[in-house]
């Protein structure tokens, strides 16, 4: 079994999850491409996961705990688990991932869980 899996997604792909795609163990993500003027059908909420929204392509507007805050390109929005969300779509479409993780889960990140190795990877 390899330690590593690769999924190479359609730029133009409505959505495309790859928690199974990719045997992920730790997290959810999405790929989302919203036409414009479209948004998510339903406000919703989690129960335990914080979302991560990172915004690649286009505009668009979220509403946030009955506010709503613009979106462009760039863009990099972190919403609680109890945040009441929705994601809509401007002019020119949205294109945005959304990883999801456990709130309060993270015991390490990359200065405290990163390990040097011996081997040479690139001439």
């Amino acid at each position: 079994m390899s330690n590593f899996a690769k999924l190479s997604l359609a730029a133009d792909a409505p959505r495309a999850e790859l928690h199974d795609a990719l045997k992920l163990t730790g997290c959810e993500v999405s790929f989302n491409n919203l036409p414009a003027g479209v948004a998510v059908p339903f406000v919703h909420k989690h129960k335990e996961n914080e979302e991560l929204y990172l915004i690649v392509k286009g505009s668009g507007e979220f509403f946030l705990d009955g506010e709503i805050i613009t979106l462009a390109a760039g863009d990099c929005v972190r919403v609680d688990p109890a945040c009441e969300r929705c994601i809509k779509a401007g002019n020119e479409g949205l294109s945005f991932y959304c990883i999801q993780t456990k709130a309060g889960s993270l015991e390490h990140f990359t200065t405290t869980d990163g390990v040097a190795c011996e081997t040479k990877a690139f001439a």
